[in-house]
C-alpha cells in the first residue's frame, strides 16, 4: 500500500530560492496532511505543462522569478485554468503582498521564509481545498 502524497510544484528560475522554500516547509507541514512530494519547475513553460497535465495539487511561486515573476504566472494560471490548484506566491518584502492578492494567490509566504510560518501556511492552503487526511 502507498503513502498518500500531495503533490508541489516549486517554481523559481534560482534553485537556490526552490531549495530554500521546500527546506522551509518541509515533507510534511502537519501531521493530519499527507506527505508533500516536490516537483521542480525553473520555467514558465515547466508550470504551465505540470498544471495543465493535472499533476499538481499546489503550486508555490517565486515573485521574484525572472524573466516571468510568480504573481504574473499565478494570476495567468487562476484565469486559464479552469481546474486551478492553490496558488502560494513567495515575496521578498511584506509591503508586495497586495501584489499577490493581485495575483489571485491563495496565500503568501515572505522571504525571509520562517519554517513554522511556511509550514503553517501551506497547510492551511492544503485543509481549506480538502486534501486528504491520512489515517
Amino acid at each position: 500500500m502507498s503513502t498518500p502524497t500531495t503533490n508541489v510544484l516549486v517554481f523559481s528560475h534560482r534553485p537556490e530560492v526552490r531549495e530554500a522554500i521546500i527546506t522551509a516547509i518541509g515533507r510534511r507541514p502537519a501531521p493530519d496532511l499527507a506527505r508533500l512530494h516536490y516537483i521542480e519547475a525553473g520555467t514558465v513553460a515547466d508550470v504551465l505543462s505540470e498544471v495543465d497535465a493535472g499533476r499538481v495539487d499546489l503550486v508555490i511561486l517565486d515573485g521574484e522569478a525572472q524573466p516571468t515573476g510568480g504573481m504574473g504566472v499565478s494570476r495567468q494560471l487562476k484565469n486559464e485554468i479552469e481546474q486551478c490548484p492553490p496558488v502560494v506566491v513567495a515575496v521578498r518584502r511584506k509591503d508586495d503582498r497586495w501584489l499577490a492578492t493581485w495575483s489571485q494567490a491563495d496565500a503568501v509566504l515572505v522571504h525571509p521564509l520562517d519554517p513554522l510560518a511556511a509550514a503553517e501556511t501551506v497547510a492551511e492552503v492544503l485543509r481549506s481545498q480538502g486534501k486528504p487526511v491520512p489515517a
